[in-house]
């Protein structure tokens, strides 16, 4: 045991998700389904130091018919401690169409360093990666929140650290292959260099309930916006309350 392990780390409570839980969505424009993305959480821990950690995974692959067009083949992995529910470790593999990119970041939680393949950067205790964000998200109870509160996390992308506010847009019913869904609308905003970016360009409906899955998440492009709706789920921690029908 390094002497550094004996530092205190934080505790979050967590009945949102658990081992094993896999969430499916189609991802589209319009009436057009372009691929597929997963959600998956290993079924065993994985042990980073002396910390065991969750295996998380998102992968997003275009559909057959697609792919002479351009064929996407991306694939995110994060090992997020289950005690602190922040990243020891991630890895990002990138293939869309002629473009390809490599990334991975090994985090210090104790020193606050972020080691990655562009080299090594300070960034704030309990820094978050694009996935594990997402997971915090869902383990912080929005029952009590209402339109208009906001979150704040920090994360870590493109060589540097950004304060990260989840702002709460209110709640709605969402209809989708999965299911009806009481969910809580929410805006991920980035904040850079005193200023708010990204505002308005991607929502999330997670299911107003203990699991706050996410049903829906929605990314505007100058075109339009591009979709991904919720079509499967399994090995959930609970019971999805949120779900109507």
């Amino acid at each position: 045991m390094h002497a550094q392990d004996a530092l205190p780390l934080r505790y979050v409570q967590n009945d949102a998700f658990g081992y094993g839980e896999r969430l499916v969505y189609d991802v589209g424009y319009k009436f057009l389904t372009a691929g597929t993305a997963t959600f998956s959480v290993g079924k065993e821990p994985v042990t980073m130091g002396s910390r065991q950690c969750y295996d998380i995974r998102f992968d997003m692959i275009s559909t057959k018919s697609l792919d002479y067009l351009y064929k996407v083949r991306d694939r995110y992995r994060t090992l997020v401690d289950i005690d602190g529910i922040f990243p020891w470790k991630f890895e990002q593999t990138i293939r869309e169409g002629g473009y390809s990119r490599d990334f991975s970041a090994t985090f210090d939680q104790y020193a606050h360093k972020a080691v990655t393949t562009e080299g090594t950067f300070d960034v704030p205790a309990f820094v978050h990666d694009v996935i594990s964000a997402f997971y915090y998200v869902r383990t912080v109870d929005m029952r009590k929140l209402k339109k208009g509160d906001v979150v704040n996390l920090q994360n870590f992308f493109d060589r540097e650290s950004h304060d990260l506010v989840l702002r709460i847009l209110g709640r709605q019913t969402v209809e989708v292959k999965a299911g009806t869904f009481k969910c809580v609308v929410v805006e991920p905003v980035i904040k850079s260099g005193g200023l708010f970016k990204l505002e308005g360009k991607l929502l999330l409906w997670l299911s107003d309930d203990e699991r706050r899955i996410p049903v829906k998440v929605s990314t505007m492009i100058p075109i339009g916006s591009v979709d991904a709706e919720l079509t499967g789920y399994s090995g959930l921690r609970g019971p999805l309350a949120g779900r109507i029908n």
